[in-house]
């Protein structure tokens, strides 16, 4: 009878440890389904293609901590990143959630599709110059993504293997530089003239940079006041681009942005026209290589000592999208530069200046480290193509590469760059 009752018990005790496990996983299936049933989709459009990979994880961290959001990103960049798609997805209302703005004319341009975010917490935190290109009637539409220095990015261990011990800051000390690498058996450039930006942004920003007063020049061109035809600067960034093409490598033409780095990073050329923002790409072909970051010298002034440093982008929100989202998207931007992880990923994965004086500047590499130290001294120039009318940009690197094909003559080059300006401006 005794082991009877026993057995009836131990059959009641494993019943009800059952049905607890069933109710369990049952609580658990629930819990799952409400999460998916809530989650929430945002898709980000990423312009850095040099933190494809590091973004991604990034955005994997956030959804586990996140688990009802899942973030889908579309990274463009280079060559492709003419911005006709965006202008597409926005037309027709189906935008992405998060994309980038480069603040000024830009921003005036996409304004009513811009979510102003003033009142976010990491408004406080932003150097306070960082949120001029992207503020209008005192309201904010745009985080900044990081301050970035560009200029020719150099081998010092070619450099040392060619017995250059003084680094050039004149366009002459530039070319004994390359003298001296070309009898070293050291090819001096890669350029990849492939890529449009290279030329229409990076290399055309010196000609403005090295104006005495570049705004009031630029207003001047505006107002047909002045002629990029006859303007020394712009002669003096023919010049440069002649000496590279000069003392660089095959096919400039079809050498893009990828094969531009690889080259450089592998040792096969000794200097790049290239800015901070490629140290991730430099560290995954080459870790702890030995480089440094030179100002461009379009001629012989002293002036030429300076690094061209300014924000380089703006994370915006679109207006477009639903008030869910909208509050999802401002929360994703705000951990990504105020958690202790969203910070880590940005100066130690992809090794960004940061624009906010909360994040410590710790483990960003030679390159953004130089660009610190010019920075800090004051030696430095401006991004001016915030301020270019809308689309000239765009239309100076096609014209470039023409001359650099032989199709355009040096005049010529200059009357297409003045053409471009006066069709824009009157837009």
């Amino acid at each position: 009878m005794r082991r009877e009752i026993l057995y009836m018990l131990l059959i009641g005790t494993l019943s009800l440890s059952f049905a607890a496990c069933q109710n369990n996983n049952t609580e658990s299936t629930t819990k799952e389904r409400e999460i998916a049933e809530r989650k929430i989709t945002l898709n980000v459009r990423n312009p850095k293609v040099e933190i494809s990979k590091q973004f991604e994880q990034m955005v994997q961290a956030y959804e586990r901590e996140n688990p009802n959001i899942e973030i889908q990103i579309e990274t463009v960049g280079g060559a492709t990143d003419d911005l006709s798609d965006l202008k597409a997805q926005i037309a027709a209302g189906t935008g992405p959630d998060i994309f980038t703005n480069n603040g000024y004319e830009s921003a005036k341009l996409w304004r009513e599709y811009l979510e102003n975010l003033s009142d976010q917490p990491w408004v406080k935190n932003a150097y306070k110059d960082t949120l001029s290109p992207i503020t209008f009637n005192e309201e904010i539409y745009g985080m900044p993504i990081n301050l970035e220095g560009y200029g020719f990015i150099y081998n010092k261990d070619l450099f040392k293997q060619a017995g250059i011990n003084t680094l050039p800051k004149t366009l002459t000390e530039l070319r004994e530089a390359s003298e001296q690498l070309q009898k070293a058996g050291i090819t001096p450039f890669a350029n990849g003239y492939y890529e449009e930006w290279i030329l229409g942004v990076l290399l055309s920003n010196i000609a403005f940079a090295q104006q005495e007063d570049p705004n009031t020049f630029i207003k001047n061109l505006n107002a047909g006041k002045e002629k990029i035809t006859n303007n020394q600067q712009f002669k003096d960034i023919i010049d440069l681009l002649d000496l590279t093409i000069e003392y660089g490598n095959d096919n400039p033409l079809t050498t893009d942005y990828n094969m531009e780095v690889n080259l450089f990073a592998t040792g096969a050329s000794a200097m790049i026209l290239q800015g901070n923002w490629v140290q991730p790409m430099i560290d995954q072909l080459s870790p702890d290589m030995n480089i440094g970051l030179l100002p461009i010298p379009i001629n012989d002034e002293r002036n030429n000592d300076a690094l061209v440093v300014s924000v380089s982008n703006y994370w915006v929100v679109n207006k477009q999208s639903t008030p869910e989202k909208k509050k999802e998207a401002k929360k994703f931007l705000n951990w990504m530069v105020s958690s202790q992880q969203g910070q880590t990923f940005m100066t130690e994965k992809f090794k960004f200046i940061p624009a906010f004086k909360n994040i410590e500047s710790n483990h960003l590499g030679p390159l953004a480290n130089d660009t610190l130290a010019y920075y800090k001294e004051g030696k430095t120039m401006r991004s001016n193509w915030f301020h270019f009318p809308v689309g000239v940009k765009e239309k100076f690197g096609p014209s470039i590469q023409l001359y650099i094909g032989k199709q355009l003559q040096r005049d010529q080059l200059l009357q297409e760059f003045q053409k471009s300006w006066n069709s824009a401006a009157s837009q």
